[in-house]
């Protein structure tokens, strides 16, 4: 019982009030809030591990996997190139592959040419010849035209990941089982639309050519980690030179 003072100096009496308890309410409200931010920050901890974990298996293992299975087609190619007796430029377009790229400026070693530019062949780790429609005038057959390659920048081997290393001047070599073809980087250029076809052309205008000869296109994505767009090189041939017994390989890769 509490008692109060009166204004005629008297004291009464006054009974005790029950008033609700305010402030363990209060702490529930708060406790619910910290439970719902320490869940939603659990949660976003989960969703920055669960991407983290898919660059890595993009940027990384895919890597791994796609050079593991290059290695291994080329191999076989090499093989049948040291068994095989010469019987004419078809035989080498095989499923294993129909040569070896070497590109000094990406520094990333040979790389092997395979049939077509689907994402089925392209994730092999490779390089891909355009065959729809035939784009690809292949060296061994020494016909004029447009031997247009594609590869993966990023994941998969990222075979042409430094294609913005190449200048004007730099060789671009191919290897197949008798000859080096030897192309020299005249044009490029950095960034186009990705539907932007008339760049694979048999006479490539787009890099100023008017006339037919002998040419090379390495095409890939652009921006690095993105395929918004196609970065473009494009070479001419210079010389070819036969293979020797030790299969020394070119100047320009020595």
């Amino acid at each position: 019982m509490n008692v109060a003072a009166t204004t005629d100096g008297t004291q009464e009496e006054q009974g005790e009030t029950d008033a609700p308890p305010a402030a363990p309410a209060r702490r529930r409200g708060t406790g619910r809030i910290a439970m719902a931010v320490s869940v939603f920050g659990e949660l976003l901890i989960t969703a920055g591990l669960i991407l983290g974990l898919f660059v890595v298996y993009s940027l990384w293992w895919t890597n791994v996997v796609a050079d593991r299975a290059a290695n291994k087609e080329a191999d076989k190619v090499r093989d049948t190139w040291a068994h095989e007796k010469d019987s004419g430029p078809g035989a080498l377009d095989t499923k294993n592959g129909i040569g070896f790229l070497h590109v000094p400026a990406m520094k990333n070693g040979e790389v092997l040419v395979e049939k077509g530019t689907s994402t089925d062949v392209l994730n092999e780790g490779v390089a891909g010849y355009y065959t729809d429609p035939v784009k690809a005038a292949l060296p061994m057959t020494g016909k004029e035209g447009n031997f247009t390659l594609a590869a993966h920048r990023d994941g998969h081997g990222a075979k042409f990941h430094n294609i913005d290393k190449l200048k004007v001047g730099d060789p671009i070599v191919f290897e197949t089982r008798d000859k080096w073809y030897v192309y020299k980087v005249y044009d490029v250029l950095d960034e186009t639309s990705k539907y932007n076809v008339k760049v694979l052309a048999q006479i490539p205008k787009e890099s100023g050519k008017t006339k037919a000869g002998h040419y090379i296109t390495l095409t890939t994505c652009t921006p690095v980690y993105t395929s918004r767009y196609r970065y473009v090189v494009w070479g001419e041939l210079v010389r070819v030179d036969k293979v020797d017994s030790k299969r020394t390989p070119p100047e320009e890769l020595r």
